[in-house]
């Protein structure tokens, strides 16, 4: 986004309200609706969702993280996943007004545990 549009959502003075903790809000509720958004994913239990939204001036832009936890024979990565991706789909919808031209890139899974396939880990670049 430009660095002018990242000013008014770290200050939490968008015309439609605090962008990034909607964005939390909705990645949490993202998480628990996985399975009804992707056809084929299973429906898991977990414990705990949490998701983070953090203005980084170099980017410019907001970096969302998200963590899934519980105990199952699959893992969670999908729910965590979904959860980063509506989160930044709800910062778009709330800063489209001032900047259409904004980019969502680069989500991926950083790591894993559990699961039949265990741990994992990205490698650094």
């Amino acid at each position: 986004m430009r660095p002018g549009t990242l000013r008014v959502v770290e200050a939490r003075q968008l015309p439609k309200g605090d962008a990034l903790s909607a964005a939390e809000i909705a990645g949490v509720m993202a998480a628990k609706s996985t399975p009804h958004l992707l056809p084929l994913c299973h429906v898991v239990p977990f414990t705990g969702a949490s998701v983070r939204a953090v203005c980084d001036p170099d980017l410019p832009g907001v970096r969302v993280a998200a963590s899934v936890r519980g105990k199952s024979t699959t893992g969670f990565e999908m729910e965590a996943l979904v959860a980063v991706s509506v989160a930044l789909l709800t910062i778009y919808d709330m800063a489209k007004a001032l900047d259409p031209a904004m980019i969502i890139s680069d989500i991926g899974l950083r790591s894993k545990s559990g699961g039949k396939s265990g741990r994992w880990e990205r490698e650094a670049k």
